[in-house]
């Protein structure tokens, strides 16, 4: 039993290694597509590419997203981010997250042809306690655009989201994002537990054992 329980902590221990490496690595291409020109927006693009994409939103296809809380000018605000949908020449509509606004901030979608500068987010998953989407009120909780487009009237939106890159202006809405998003590395920490749980289990066996044999 004790050398199956050791060898399940070990091999634990290396998977969290083999995490460490791969989230390293993902880590490094942010770093890199940050401190980079952003490239063309391709027909496949990867997740947390730095794109930039031509365009003209489409009128009336406003839509907010989330719930957060930030500190403005008039204290803790409870704000959203605000969404628009961009018509591309000879590409599927797409949907852009345009930064985070006041609740009470009503921020209109600009006119004429855009040249936006961001990062390409994954459609996300609805999890057990997510949120209802309010499609009537165009409030929506979970960022999938294979949902969110057909609520705003595109069933034919691309199924990934642009994410403004900018600097913030104080009291100007929307906010957008000031940097590609870091997901957290703790994978040295979780092995490092793992491979010490195993120690700690051998060293209390060859002491059991030292004891057992002296009896």
């Amino acid at each position: 039993m004790t050398a199956v329980m050791l060898a399940i902590l070990i091999s634990l221990g290396v998977w969290q290694v083999h995490r460490l490496h791969w989230k390293r690595g993902i880590l490094a291409a942010i770093d890199h597509a940050e401190q980079t020109a952003p490239i063309p927006l391709p027909a496949d693009p990867t997740p947390f590419a730095k794109v930039e994409v031509t365009g003209t939103y489409m009128p009336g296809s406003g839509a907010r997203y989330g719930a957060e809380v930030r500190d403005t000018r008039a204290g803790p605000t409870l704000g959203e981010q605000v969404l628009g949908v961009l018509r591309r020449p000879s590409a599927p509509p797409l949907l852009v997250d345009r930064g985070w606004a006041p609740d009470t901030a009503q921020p209109p979608l600009p006119a004429g042809e855009q040249r936006l500068v961001g990062y390409v987010r994954g459609a996300d998953r609805p999890g057990w306690f997510s949120a209802t989407d309010d499609r009537t009120g165009r409030r929506f909780y979970t960022l999938a655009p294979a949902a969110i487009g057909p609520a705003l009237g595109v069933p034919d939106v691309a199924p990934y989201t642009l994410v403004l890159l900018g600097r913030p202006e104080s009291g100007v809405w929307p906010a957008p994002a000031e940097h590609l998003p870091r997901p957290p590395n703790d994978h040295l920490n979780y092995a490092l537990t793992w491979f010490g749980l195993a120690a700690i289990l051998a060293v209390v066996f060859i002491l059991y054992a030292r004891k057992a044999l002296r009896a």
